[in-house]
């Protein structure tokens, strides 16, 4: 790690889109103030109304506040790259954006698959709802969703700290593990090991969140009222769900297998994980919700009048 403190990796990812700095610096900051608006729109709009501090909502606004720390992490770099002739990152600077992406990354899915076993208590056990999802069992979920994801990063940072770095052009426009270990000259088997337990946990966290789907599925099939409720709360889990993963599995994708002739696009489409779930999850959830639609009504009304 000592070695390896003074090197300044060069992102070549913007090389091509100097021409039109000003034009993608204007949208990537018009970008940024979105994301962080709608997100804490729904976010003070949870904290400010008692009657929204359940735990579906309590998980959603953390959905919503792991959004900003990913989409920050990723567009401040961004933005300060625009501005410069040199596109140029640190390396402790590189490690810690990897670990604010990592840990949005692997909260995201933590908290999607908490979300998913809320809504089938909520659906699947509604009479003995309350007496589960306690307060202290809401906030044990968090903590353990932050605990967990804090320590994949840290573990997986770890690893590629120790490793020396023989290269130092990247072709991304942000720092990742894999392109990090592609630049090292020594043995990256401890990484390999800590990729596959990384991606059997997680796949055993969707296991969770199907199942759970399974069982919601079925109690909702038996009544217009589980149907309803099923509709307004499972459905904007489902489309958060399934826009994160199939961003995340395009960038891993993306990652090892992707070379082409529009590197400008391909690195804009890989940074896809980044950009758009943190858009669309507060946009879905406060569509689709109706006491945070009206809420947020409500709120708007009120500043007009």
């Amino acid at each position: 790690m000592n070695e390896n403190v003074e090197i300044v990796f060069v992102l070549q990812g913007l090389n091509d889109s100097l021409a039109n700095r000003q034009i993608f610096f204007a949208l990537t900051l018009m970008s940024y103030l979105f994301t962080i608006s709608v997100n804490l729109t729904l976010i003070l709009t949870v904290c400010v109304d008692k009657a929204l501090h359940q735990p579906m909502y309590i998980f959603m606004c953390n959905l919503c506040f792991t959004g900003i720390c990913g989409a920050s992490s990723f567009y401040l770099k961004l933005l300060l790259d625009l501005l410069a002739d040199a596109h140029v990152i640190t390396y402790p600077g590189c490690l810690m954006q990897m670990f604010f992406i990592y840990a949005y990354v692997f909260c995201q899915l933590t908290s999607l698959t908490v979300m998913a076993y809320d809504r089938y208590l909520a659906i699947c056990q509604p009479l003995h709802y309350w007496a589960l999802m306690t307060v202290q069992k809401v906030a044990l979920l968090l903590l353990l969703t932050w605990c967990l994801s804090l320590l994949e990063t840290a573990v997986g940072l770890v690893l590629i700290a120790r490793l020396p770095i023989c290269s130092h052009h990247m072709t991304r426009i942000f720092c990742t593990s894999w392109e990090v270990v592609k630049l090292s000259c020594s043995d990256t088997i401890a990484n390999n090991l800590y990729g596959v337990m990384i991606m059997f946990l997680h796949l055993v966290q969707i296991v969770v969140i199907l199942v759970s789907y399974v069982h919601l599925i079925r109690t909702a099939a038996r009544s217009q009222t589980d149907r309803r409720k099923f509709a307004q709360t499972c459905l904007p889990h489902l489309v958060s769900l399934l826009v994160f993963s199939a961003s995340l599995l395009f960038e891993m994708l993306y990652s090892r297998y992707g070379r082409g002739s529009m590197p400008p696009l391909q690195n804009g489409l890989a940074a896809e994980f980044l950009v758009v779930p943190p858009i669309v999850n507060p946009i879905i959830y406060g569509m689709n919700l109706q006491q945070i639609r009206t809420r947020i009504r409500l709120q708007f009304t009120f500043k007009r009048s």
